[in-house]
């Protein structure tokens, strides 16, 4: 199987958590001081619970076991993406378009470096609406887009 770790993972798994009523929304595969974490967040429309969690892990261990992707030992946490989820794929923005995002840009603009509006568009750009104005910002401008609506 080609590509990075988290790749890897987040194909071997997904059609599993999908067949369980799940949306896998990233797979990130890190070192934290001398541990490795596989990380892997799930969502769905009625939220996220422990026993989400626990069932999605217990899901997937088996078949991590078995492909033996992963040549270092690591712990398996499965996580809700949380309310201030970041939008990282396209699918993410597309799902989340209509929704209060706040933008972080890595220099500022017009002496701004964070904007809150309301996602509008997506083309690797991101277009929001700030009371009324929209705005649009070029991929490279933005080090993270994040949802901030409280009403997931």
């Amino acid at each position: 199987m080609a590509g990075n770790t988290a790749e890897r993972v987040e194909k071997l798994i997904a059609p599993t958590v999908k067949e369980m009523g799940y949306d896998l929304w990233d797979v990130r595969f890190l070192k934290e001081g001398a541990s490795w974490y596989l990380r892997v967040f799930i969502d769905k429309e009625e939220g996220i619970w422990i026993n989400d969690c626990t069932d999605v892990s217990h899901a997937i261990d088996p078949i991590l076991d078995e492909a033996d992707i992963i040549d270092k030992s690591y712990y398996l946490e499965v996580c809700s993406t949380g309310l201030e989820r970041e939008l990282l794929k396209p699918e993410h923005f597309e799902k989340m378009k209509g929704r209060e995002v706040t933008v972080n840009l890595y220099r500022a603009l017009d002496g701004e470096k964070t904007f809150c509006g309301t996602l509008l568009d997506f083309d690797g750009g991101v277009k929001i609406s700030l009371s009324g104005e929209e705005r649009y910002f070029e991929k490279g401008l933005y080090s993270s887009v994040k949802l901030n609506d409280m009403t997931i």
